[in-house]
């Protein structure tokens, strides 16, 4: 499981973002159990994300198909980073810097 950092701003409606962007990303409407939003998407056979408390994290648990074609994983890839960029406000190289920092603090 992954826990990503959500731009200051953009927390408010994090729960209503997280659902509209898997849907506007993957064309699946995710189904809600709790409070994680889950869906089922090419190389992906489970994506779950949840949001953080007060709505300052993202966390994201995937189980990937493994005997997926390189097509599929490569289109998979794509469709998440999009989605990650969406809810989190942050764009794949912001968050690798922050992860950086963060694993450089402890």
């Amino acid at each position: 499981m992954q826990e990503y950092p959500i731009k200051r701003g953009l927390t408010k409606d994090l729960e209503e973002r997280v659902a509209a962007e898997l849907k506007t990303c993957f064309g699946v409407e995710p189904e809600k159990t709790g409070n994680a939003y889950r869906i089922r998407y090419g190389a992906l056979k489970r994506l779950e994300a949840i949001p953080g408390a007060g709505g300052k994290t993202l966390r994201v648990d995937t189980e990937s198909d493994t005997s997926a074609s390189d097509e599929v994983i490569i289109d998979t890839n794509k469709q998440f980073r999009k989605f990650l960029d969406a809810a989190t406000g942050f764009s794949t190289k912001e968050r690798v810097k922050r992860a950086k920092s963060v694993a450089e603090g402890e």
